[in-house]
């Protein structure tokens, strides 16, 4: 049963490499197919190498079927291209949370009603309220209301299919968006003018959304201005973008970004407590242990928290997770069976996959299990201390060292392949956060959701800064970073970390940490002498060009200003030469001041060191751009063709 997910699991993930569906007539058959030959297999063929083989290539086979299906239905409700950029009139509800930017809201929309005859529109879009409306009527103002999940409005809308920009080691907004089946974004008009209903929908998950923008809310105008009031919101309700910027970088330099969303460690952790503090008041009543066993009533309202937990989070992927391994356990319980960790993992497993294939996509769905299948391997009886529950307090000191340990060397691999980077302070930071954050913080913060008291905020703050000066200081300490391994070396490194964390004494542990090697040291190829590498970047509209000789490196402009919040260097520029292992750029060159070829410079002037700098913008430090100006790299002559003498920019 295992190997049988473990190969549905493989199936789904082979079709989201794909670059094209296959027919979907030819995907119904091979799910027809496989039911009908992994049932024939168990009916007619004995126990062995055979039958195995078969239900595993069958299961696979199932497993890509019903993701090509799911995926052709989602393609299926793509916004028909002759309605791109035309007004439409909806009528829908606020989904989810809105989240502010610096010029209006944004929000996800699911559409009831189209009401512009002949259109089509898909049912989740993603939608834009600015303050002042971009394009053409001369950029009139409007104002953008707060948006409230739940709430029912009247809208004329533009829309257009999702865009993202396709580079290597970048964020892939267009993948994202699919797999949260937003199949349109665009923007709401102000004319005619948008129209609010009066009716609130009564579905649960807009209810959940709305509770959730009450609580955020709430915090907000509790803490008002205070640092961190966002990362308790984020601790709180899962809403990870109300946290600013710079903290992400102190999080990711100290490995402790997994702490600052819900994940399975905080719904654990609730489920526990919930289910201490219930088992505790059940014993205390006679009569409801006639009724219910009180280990019962523990297990249920454990469970029960679990699940609201992970709906307050917004059920990520971590948060589903735990939710959905709680949810055997806390059946396999009161049934009076005992399930295997593996089991349970791999049961939750197969529900997060069933419910949501492209969960594949999001480095959070590898790391996470990657992390608990690694807590199941180095806790199993080969490993684990002796004693049991009557550990010592320096017994249980150093299980958890040992767990922590795993867990950093254990991770290693991916985070070098998605983030090409790892923090070297991670173990120590998280010895520290680990227990004051979940512990202490969140349950304070959560707290506060049931008792609305200003000073149990207060009071989560003044403990949450503690905790972040010491991390801003350690965030200061060197990275190891990385360029992006290649896959293969991936699964070597995978298959390493299982063999150093073998048990103590097995004769060749250190056999791991050699098959560790390749990722660790790998080096992209570069040009050879007298050649030039050159890699134009898809910004949209403006320019990025990365010029690469044998030893150095030219960037030439660095792309738009996409926000007040975003730009081409933060999002494209500097993750591409980090994936490439480009730590330093000998000559920048920003060519002239238009945003779309400027707005990213500052982005990455601020994440790399640059050797030269030359701009023809005035404001810019360095050297001024010149016809004239010339270098040879490793035999590669460059010559400056403009701006004459005497001019100034393009």
């Amino acid at each position: 049963m295992r190997l049988m997910i473990l190969a549905f699991a493989c199936g789904v993930i082979l079709v989201q490499q794909l670059a094209a569906l296959p027919p979907s007539a030819w995907s119904t058959v091979a799910a027809a197919g496989a039911c009908v030959i992994g049932g024939a297999s168990l009916l007619g063929l004995r126990p062995g190498r055979a039958r195995a083989f078969i239900l595993l290539l069958a299961a696979a086979s199932l497993g890509a079927s019903f993701a090509a299906l799911r995926a052709e239905h989602r393609l299926a409700s793509a916004l028909p291209s002759e309605w791109e950029g035309r007004d439409v009139s909806v009528v829908g509800v606020v989904a989810e949370m809105a989240q502010p930017f610096a010029r209006g809201e944004r929000f996800v929309f699911t559409v009831e009603q189209v009401l512009t005859a002949g259109a089509v529109v898909p049912e989740r879009v993603m939608l834009s309220w600015y303050r002042q409306e971009p394009g053409a009527d001369g950029g009139r103002s409007s104002t953008a209301p707060i948006m409230v999940p739940g709430d029912r409005w009247q809208l004329t809308v533009r829309l257009k299919r999702p865009h993202g920009n396709a580079n290597p080691g970048g964020f892939d907004y267009e993948a994202w968006l699919f797999e949260r089946d937003i199949r349109a974004t665009g923007y709401v008009r102000v004319s005619p003018p948008p129209v609010r209903t009066g009716m609130t929908s009564g579905a649960l998950l807009h209810f959940v959304e709305r509770w959730r923008h009450e609580i955020r809310e709430r915090f907000l105008q509790a803490l008002g201005s205070s640092d961190y009031a966002g990362v308790l919101v984020a601790l709180a309700v899962g809403d990870q973008r109300a946290i600013q910027g710079e903290f992400w970088r102190v999080f990711a330099a100290t490995g402790t970004t997994h702490l600052m969303s819900i994940s399975g460690l905080h719904v654990t952790m609730v489920a526990a407590m919930l289910a201490a503090f219930v088992g505790f008041l059940w014993r205390r009543s006679p009569r409801l242990m006639h009724r219910l066993p009180a280990q019962k009533a523990a297990i249920i309202a454990g469970w029960l928290g679990a699940v609201g937990y992970a709906m307050l989070a917004g059920f990520s992927v971590p948060a589903q997770r735990t939710a959905y391994m709680l949810t055997v356990v806390a059946l396999a319980m009161l049934s009076g069976r005992r399930a295997a960790g593996t089991q349970v993992l791999l049961l939750a497993l197969l529900l997060v996959l069933l419910i949501d294939p492209w969960a594949v996509l999001a480095p959070g769905f590898w790391l996470s299990f990657g992390a608990v299948s690694l807590l199941f391997y180095v806790s199993s009886g080969r490993q684990a201390v002796s004693g049991g529950w009557k550990r010592s307090p320096w017994q249980s000191t150093l299980q958890w060292g040992r767990l922590q340990w795993a867990v950093t060397i254990g991770s290693l691999p991916l985070l070098l392949f998605f983030f090409q980077q790892f923090s070297l302070v991670s173990p120590l930071a998280n010895a520290v956060a680990i227990p004051v954050i979940s512990l202490v913080v969140t349950p304070l913060a959560l707290l506060a959701i049931v008792l609305p008291i200003p000073l149990l905020l207060d009071f989560a703050h003044g403990v949450l800064a503690l905790v972040m000066q010491l991390l801003i200081l350690l965030a200061d300490l060197p990275l190891y970073e990385q360029p992006a391994p290649p896959v293969w070396s991936i699964v070597l490194a995978v298959g390493g970390v299982g063999v150093l964390l073998l048990p103590r004494g097995f004769p060749v542990r250190w056999v791991g940490a050699i098959m560790l090697l390749p990722a660790l040291l790998h080096v992209p190829p570069r040009p050879s002498h007298g050649e030039v590498g050159l890699t134009v970047l898809d910004v949209g509209q403006g320019l990025a060009v990365v010029v690469q000789t044998a030893t150095k490196t030219l960037l030439y402009d660095a792309g738009p200003l996409y926000s007040a919040e975003s730009d081409a260097g933060q999002r494209i520029v500097v993750p591409y030469l980090r994936a490439n292992g480009i730590r330093r750029i000998d000559t920048m060159i920003v060519t002239h001041s238009d945003s779309d070829h400027a707005g990213g410079a500052a982005s990455v002037l601020a994440s790399l060191p640059v050797d030269r700098l030359l701009s023809s913008i005035d404001e810019m430090p360095g050297e001024a751009c010149a016809a004239g100006l010339e270098w040879n790299w490793d035999g590669v002559r460059f010559l400056m063709l403009h701006p004459v003498p005497g001019e100034t920019g393009f």
